[in-house]
């Protein structure tokens, strides 16, 4: 029983989603009672006109005219109802995905940032498209057949007592049979429905890496190694989704059918060794039609037992996305009026390895150039995800304008502190959303600062200027106008903190000297923090923080840092050297 409540407890909240579609849900069921009652009487006009008139030798014309055409009549009843219910029961699955999927994505847009460290980006797709799609089928398919069938057994056990309670009695015999192979198939169906539905998140998340790393992929010839890691991803699911099948097709309509038959004989059975006149021949038909038609809505309640199982699995899996940790922020909604930082006695370690910063102590004035140096993995970029709010403070704490990062709300910190990444991203939209992302931000502002960062030019040779839709992951753009554009973003509403995570490393002197320009700019309103691999750039910063294995180990001017002849020494002349040997090259080249 440990796993049967949390099981319940996730279908109820599944079919809670339903709520809105209440009224329209009660109309199909009121028409799938309705069609089902048309359904029954078929059988029962039959009985009376065997029983009553071919029995007797007694064919008035009236009724011989009257009985076909009132069965078929309520054939056509029976089928439009069924037409108009699955139109409202479809509607309604719909409606509930919709609005599921709106729930899982403001949660997976919600999830602390540290999350999509560990997470697959395909285990949180298939959450939010596949997961989805087996609840619609919920509704579309399991609720839908549950309800027909249901009102279909209900129906034709009334007109069994009605004809005889006999009959009747042992036509029950199978309800209890059909519950026991229902309760065994759901023991032995979870494990596997489980399975399935990782081996299918697998599978996108393996084509999410494929097409994401294409280019990589097919330099270093990978191909093979890829299809064939899909390849097992696939087979997995398939040899999951086999077992299933096998056990669909051992416990589900071979038994059923089986159990079906052996009611069947003790009917006929009844009727053989019963006193002559104790059952009418159109009784006995009407029984037999009915155990044949039985035989349908109690396979099919027994068949929907494996989309229900996938169903609670998807949503196990969905709930458990949306009641995950949210990321945390404080409340206090004064926005930021300086720009000073205060790091006092910081260390932070991921997930509770080793540390990756040991106190770290920092005054940042405030409109002040702070550089951040130090080889890879030094925790600089540590840092600065720690100053955005990224991760949550373990030891020490940080300071914004004198408040602790902890108590401020999200639109505080999202306002007062931005990033310049490395690597941008940029949207398939035009290039005015992707400055403007959302924001309420005027073409002439945008216009003004395009010019600022020199994408002007760019925006102008747009076929629709800067409402031209961009190629995805902005592959129309060259490195240094994707770091140009991630600039414009942050320079149409400039924050009191600015970071730029080695926002010049990989782009060209030109479009350096364009970001330093706009730099000085930004420099007179906002803390500018620099995480530097060209020290060339920081020359003039006010404060130069050399980190070593987390640790900071030389601060000061460049000047002063120089003259240690220190750490920071080595780094500036090993980079004097790298760059007298490229411009020695370059002429040869």
């Amino acid at each position: 029983m440990a796993n049967i409540t949390p099981r319940r407890a996730i279908l109820r909240r599944l079919l809670s989603y339903g709520k809105p579609w209440g009224k329209s849900l009660g109309i199909a069921v009121l028409m799938l009672w309705v069609a089902a009652a048309a359904e029954v009487l078929g059988p029962v006009l039959i009985s009376y006109f065997i029983d009553h008139m071919v029995a007797k030798h007694q064919m008035p014309l009236k009724m011989v005219i009257a009985l076909p055409v009132g069965f078929i009549l309520l054939q056509i009843l029976a089928a439009l109802l069924h037409y108009f219910q699955a139109l409202r029961f479809n509607q309604a699955a719909v409606g509930v995905v919709q609005q599921l999927r709106s729930d899982v994505m403001d949660a997976a847009l919600r999830q602390p940032l540290h999350t999509f460290d560990t997470q697959p980006v395909g285990q949180i797709i298939a959450r939010v498209t596949n997961d989805t799609e087996v609840v619609k089928d919920l509704y579309i398919t399991v609720i839908a057949t549950l309800l027909r069938s249901v009102a279909l057994i209900g129906a034709m056990l009334v007109a069994m007592f009605s004809l005889d309670w006999r009959m009747a009695l042992v036509a029950l015999i199978i309800f209890p049979l059909v519950l026991l192979v229902m309760l065994i198939y759901q023991h032995y169906s979870t494990p596997i429905v489980r399975r399935v539905r990782h081996y299918l998140a697998d599978i996108n998340n393996g084509f999410n890496e494929v097409i994401n790393g294409m280019s990589v992929i097919q330099q270093f010839r990978q191909q093979a190694r890829f299809g064939e890691r899909l390849g097992n991803a696939s087979r997995s699911h398939y040899l999951a989704r086999m077992a299933t099948l096998r056990l669909e097709g051992f416990l589900l309509r071979p038994l059923l059918s089986l159990f079906s038959a052996l009611i069947l004989c003790g009917l006929m059975m009844l009727f053989s060794f019963s006193s002559v006149g104790a059952f009418d021949v159109g009784v006995l038909y009407a029984f037999i039609s009915y155990l044949g038609r039985l035989n349908e809505p109690l396979i099919a309640l027994t068949t929907q037992q494996s989309m229900l199982q996938q169903a609670i699995v998807a949503g196990e899996r969905i709930f458990e996305l949306m009641d995950a940790p949210q990321q945390q922020y404080g409340v206090d909604d004064n926005p930021l009026k300086s720009g000073h930082i205060t790091v006092n006695h910081l260390s932070f370690a991921y997930r509770g390895e080793r540390n990756i910063l040991t106190d770290i102590n920092l005054d940042v004035p405030a409109r002040s150039f702070v550089a951040l140096v130090g080889h890879t993995g030094s925790g600089k970029s540590t840092l600065a995800n720690l100053l955005l709010g990224y991760y949550p403070l373990e030891q020490g704490g940080i300071c914004l304008d004198g408040r602790p990062l902890s108590q401020l709300s999200r639109q505080t910190l999202r306002q007062g502190v931005a990033i310049v990444p490395q690597e941008p991203v940029v949207l398939a939209d035009t290039l005015y959303a992707n400055v403007t992302l959302g924001r309420h931000i005027s073409e002439e502002k945008v216009w003004q600062v395009l010019e600022t960062v020199q994408l002007a030019p760019l925006a102008r040779s747009l076929a629709a200027g800067m409402h031209t839709r961009l190629s995805e992951e902005g592959n129309s753009l060259s490195v240094g106008q994707k770091q140009l554009l991630a600039l414009a973003r942050v320079l149409v509403a400039p924050p009191q903190i600015l970071i730029l995570d080695e926002a010049t490393a990989n782009i060209d002197s030109g479009t350096e000297q364009v970001i330093q320009r706009a730099l000085n700019v930004v420099r007179q309103q906002t803390t500018l923090m620099v995480i530097a691999h060209r020290l060339s750039t920081i020359v003039d910063a006010d404060t130069i923080l050399v980190l070593h294995r987390g640790q900071v180990v030389e601060c000061g001017t460049h000047r002063e840092l120089l003259a240690k002849h220190g750490r920071y020494w080595q780094m500036y002349q090993l980079q004097l050297v790298s760059d007298e040997l490229v411009s020695g090259i370059a002429p040869n080249v």
